[in-house]
């Protein structure tokens, strides 16, 4: 696959990832992130490369097995569960943070050109 025009580099993928706002040059490349097929499959693995290594480290914190498991695991399903159910506010909001249109109609996914 080809890069696209402003397709930021890993350090800064990783700032979006954990929301923070691109530069200028990347509005390109958020554009197609957030309203291209497949944008909750995308956002939901920037959640999920988030969420893996917190739950690791829940998950060596000093109890039982059957503890640390159970919490790791209860905070990446629920956090995963509200990412799923807000996607379409937590876009709008990534939007409007760049700058960018946002959809008029909450069941179109493509913003106004």
């Amino acid at each position: 696959m080809s890069r696209l025009p402003g397709d930021p580099g890993p350090l800064r993928r990783l700032r979006y990832a954990a929301g923070f706002r691109l530069p200028e040059e990347n509005h390109d490349w958020v554009r197609h992130d957030l309203t291209d097929a497949g944008w909750r499959g995308r956002m939901l693995a920037r959640h999920l490369a988030l969420m893996v290594p917190v739950c690791v480290l829940l998950g060596l914190l000093p109890a039982p097995w059957g503890i640390r498991v159970a919490v790791g695991l209860l905070a990446l399903l629920s956090s995963t569960f509200v990412v799923t159910v807000n996607s379409g506010d937590i876009r709008r909001a990534r939007l409007r943070q760049h700058g960018l249109p946002t959809p008029d109609d909450p069941d179109q996914s493509r913003p106004p050109r």
